[in-house]
């Protein structure tokens, strides 16, 4: 069943979105060749704490840490490691918290270092195919709108959008209904209305769309060992559109 929200509700859980958003922005300024995702993991614990919230993921179905850090092949849920990022790397970050009981939810991908054209390409496209997405979040479209227009542009620039994973409704609970799939044909499923509330995730391969999981039971990785990329931002539909809760100022776009 997909709740919707009052604005009052949105207030609180736009509030959660923007301490995402900024926590996400520090580390982004963090992410240089050398430092090792286990560090950025105690920093995003600590930045939360800070501003009396508690990390979303931390323990969340049995997930150890407070930050998914997924480098290069690895699509989402990876663990934060001591292994020191290199030049050329790319980070998928993705991050959450609850304060006064409403969830935020975002996720960004950011280069380490000078990054090759194609993975900085990838990159972009991820994100442009996020920001169509949420173009489609309007009061009247169908959810599949939403899924049609990712992955008309991620498959329309050559690249492949990951199946096995998918966006989600989000405020009291940190994944609520409806699902929202990445992929499919315009016009189907339910049908938009003001007052609901998404987590719109596109995950990007530039190889297959097909993944595996590790032997941790988290990380996701892709089975060709194709880089990935992955962009995320929770919004709430409103009379006039959509609008982007997780950025720091509350409003607009990142």
């Amino acid at each position: 069943m997909v709740i919707l929200k009052s604005s009052r509700e949105i207030d609180k859980i736009r509030r959660s979105n923007q301490m995402v958003a900024e926590i996400l922005e520090i580390l982004k300024e963090k992410v240089v060749p050398g430092i090792d995702t286990l560090t950025l993991d105690r920093i995003s614990e600590e930045l939360a704490i800070e501003r009396k919230a508690r990390p979303a993921f931390k323990e969340y179905r049995g997930f150890p840490f407070s930050l998914c850090a997924s480098v290069n092949e690895q699509v989402v849920h990876g663990f934060p490691c001591k292994r020191p990022l290199k030049e050329g790397d790319i980070l998928s970050m993705d991050f959450g918290i609850c304060h006064d009981g409403y969830y935020g939810d975002s996720a960004i991908t950011v280069p380490v270092g000078k990054i090759s054209k194609s993975a900085q390409h990838l990159m972009d496209i991820t994100r442009e195919a996020l920001f169509l997405g949420i173009e489609q979040a309007a009061p009247g479209n169908r959810l599949s709108d939403i899924s049609h227009a990712i992955q008309k542009h991620v498959e329309g620039a050559g690249f492949s959008v990951v199946r096995k994973f998918v966006g989600h409704g989000i405020g009291k609970n940190l994944h609520e209904d409806p699902q929202i799939p990445n992929y499919g044909k315009p016009g189907r499923g339910i049908r938009l209305k003001p007052g609901m509330v998404f987590a719109i995730e596109p995950m990007v391969n530039s190889g297959g769309y097909e993944v595996e999981t590790l032997k941790d039971g988290w990380t996701a990785v892709t089975k060709d060992g194709s880089l990935s990329a992955h962009f995320e931002h929770s919004i709430a539909i409103t009379e006039n559109g959509p609008v982007i809760l997780s950025v720091t100022d509350g409003a607009g776009e990142s």
